[in-house]
């Protein structure tokens, strides 16, 4: 029976990540992954693969829409080559899982291809071709998460669809409806609307993105409209029945009226929930939540000393770079150190274009807190930078404290939001003032001048260009 000093159970962006870390401080390290490609849910059905399919998408939309007026004339019809596109995709994934390969036969970490199942704290049966048992020390669970369903909802992976089906269809739909308004729906939506399909979006709630800042969700919205997405609001779902090619979803508006809408696919995009099928937690005596999450402590330990979780199999934002943080605060805090997070300052991102991307708090969150705050705000449209490359849609928006001027939230919608966040989570990772990026210079013509220009509004209303 091989030992090792850590043991990871999953080999998604926390997992792989994590087990690298462990192996640079000199730990004997194993990494056990159920599928045959390493790199879990992100790399092979989830962020990587979309994002190809949202950058293809978005070359044709430009081709067909845009090209024109830039003075680009191509002779003839633009055709979509689904099959093409998908494969493009395909080996986007392969390069990049084959990547994760090269890193662990670099940092010498030993590859286990099977279900990892706890027998006792220190002791994992991995079932693969065939059973094998490994002894380890410390280890650490990153299973990650699974796509959620309604419990009225049968998924038939055909036409009732979950994310990973609708990153290899065979065909553009006609009519997609999907089932949710959050990051996952919207994103997949805006890959088919643009190749073509009619798209509708059934969200419980009254806006999408509903955890983001409320301007966000409405700015996207006016955003997705204007690309003639029809969005449902404030619509409970109660059935969806397939009928041969066709799927029928029911549901009730806010005034209680039965809508039903009729399409050829429906993608659910509720929400994901922890994965922990066959790693048989119990025996090693790790407890899980009511809601089926592995229970941890501040320092990401379970109810077992030796055993740690992160990533979506825990609470928190299901994020990626969330689970990578936690990779390595794990794998230094078993190598004995004294690493942080700070979860207030992990962005989220939304990758439709325009990109939605936020950190820190919401102007909702500081209301509720009673914190006395300040707004500046700053249009995309009005960047000479926007205009070059016809990106006008959004705006940067700096939440600050009233007294102090500490920066306390950044969100923003527009071209390169997901690059551009990265400037507050460090602004605000320093504590800065919005006076202090205020008076940082930004090189011209930039996207990023929307953040100084917000911060500027934000200390004394003294924005340049508008």
């Amino acid at each position: 029976m091989n030992s090792y000093d850590v043991a990871v159970i999953g080999s998604g962006p926390g997992g792989y990540v994590a087990a690298i870390r462990c192996a640079q401080l000199g730990m004997k390290t194993a990494i056990i992954e159920k599928y045959s490609t390493l790199g879990g849910t992100c790399l092979n059905v989830g962020c990587i693969p979309s994002k190809a399919l949202l950058d293809s998408s978005h070359h044709y939309e430009d081709a067909v829409k845009h090209f024109e007026e830039h003075g680009i004339d191509i002779p003839g019809e633009i055709k979509i080559n689904l099959e093409k596109m998908i494969s493009r995709k395909q080996a986007v994934v392969d390069q990049t899982t084959g990547g994760v390969d090269f890193l662990m036969k670099k940092n010498k970490i030993d590859v286990y291809v099977g279900t990892g199942s706890f027998k006792d704290a220190t002791h994992i049966s991995i079932a693969g071709e065939e059973t094998t048992e490994i002894e380890a020390k410390h280890t650490i669970i990153a299973t990650g998460s699974k796509p959620s369903t309604l419990p009225f909802i049968k998924l038939d992976k055909e036409r009732v669809i979950t994310s990973t089906e609708a990153l290899k269809l065979k065909e553009v739909p006609k009519h997609l409806i999907i089932i949710g308004g959050g990051v996952i729906g919207l994103e997949l939506g805006q890959v088919y609307k643009r190749l073509g399909a009619e798209v509708s979006v059934v969200e419980y709630m009254d806006r999408i993105v509903p955890t983001m800042d409320k301007g966000v969700s409405k700015e996207l919205n006016k955003v997705l409209k204007k690309q003639k997405f029809k969005m449902n609001l404030s619509h409970k779902v109660k059935s969806v029945e397939r009928n041969g090619d066709e799927v029928i979803v029911k549901a009730d508006n806010k005034k209680g009226e039965e809508v039903t809408f009729t399409g050829d696919y429906c993608l659910v995009a509720v929400g994901r929930h922890a994965y922990t099928d066959g790693l048989n937690a119990e025996a090693a005596g790790v407890k899980l939540t009511d809601r089926g999450l592995v229970d941890v402590n501040e320092h990401l330990q379970t109810s077992a000393s030796n055993i740690y979780a992160i990533g979506d199999v825990i609470k928190g934002a299901m994020l990626a770079h969330k689970a990578e943080e936690e990779g390595t605060f794990v794998a230094e805090t078993i190598a004995g150190q004294k690493p942080h997070i700070d979860y207030n300052l992990i962005p989220g991102v939304v990758y439709t274009w325009p990109e939605v991307a936020a950190v820190g708090k919401t102007e909702e969150q500081l209301k509720e807190a009673g914190v006395d705050y300040k707004v500046g705000q700053f249009p995309m449209r009005a960047l000479g930078r926007s205009r070059a490359s016809m990106d006008l849609d959004g705006f940067v928006k700096v939440l600050a404290d009233k007294n102090t001027d500490e920066i306390l939230g950044v969100h923003m919608v527009g071209a390169r939001a997901a690059d551009m966040i990265a400037e507050a989570v460090v602004a605000m990772e320093y504590r800065a003032s919005a006076e202090d990026v205020s008076r940082m210079s930004h090189a011209h013509p930039t996207f990023t001048e929307a953040i100084k220009e917000a911060a500027l509004a934000a200390t004394g209303d003294r924005a340049l260009h508008i």
